[in-house]
C-alpha cells in the first residue's frame, strides 16, 4: 500500500516515514507539490493533505489529480505524528477490510 503526503513538516519527516514502516505501509513525502503531482500520485492508494503546511493552491492541485485518477483523498487540519498514525492505521484497515468497520474517522 503506497500512501501520498502532501504538506507536513520538514523536520517530522523521519518520524512519518518510521510511522508508515511499522504499520507497512510506503510513504511519498510532498512538501513542494507542482504541477507534476498528478503524474506522481498517480501510483498511490490514497492522498493525505495536510492543509495547514500547503498553499491552497497545492491543495486544489493536489486534489484534481486524485479525481482525476480516482484515489481518495483525506484532509487534515493537523500534521502532526499521531494526527499521521491515525490516519494510516484507519486507511490500513479501509484496505484491509473495505467495509471501514473498526475505523472510527
Amino acid at each position: 500500500m503506497c500512501i501520498a503526503v502532501i504538506g507536513g513538516v520538514r523536520r517530522l519527516e523521519p518520524h512519518y516515514l518510521r510511522e508508515a514502516e511499522r504499520l507497512g505501509i510506503e510513504l511519498r513525502l510532498f512538501n513542494d507539490p507542482g504541477a507534476e503531482v498528478a503524474d506522481k500520485l498517480c501510483r498511490t492508494d490514497a492522498v493525505i493533505i495536510f492543509t495547514n503546511m500547503v498553499s491552497h493552491n497545492a491543495r486544489r492541485l493536489a486534489k484534481k489529480a486524485a479525481r482525476i485518477h480516482g484515489i481518495p483523498v483525506f484532509m487534515h487540519h493537523a500534521c502532526g505524528v499521531c494526527t499521521l498514525r491515525e490516519c494510516l492505521s484507519c486507511l490500513k484497515i479501509m484496505h484491509t477490510h473495505p467495509s471501514g468497520r473498526g475505523c472510527s474517522q
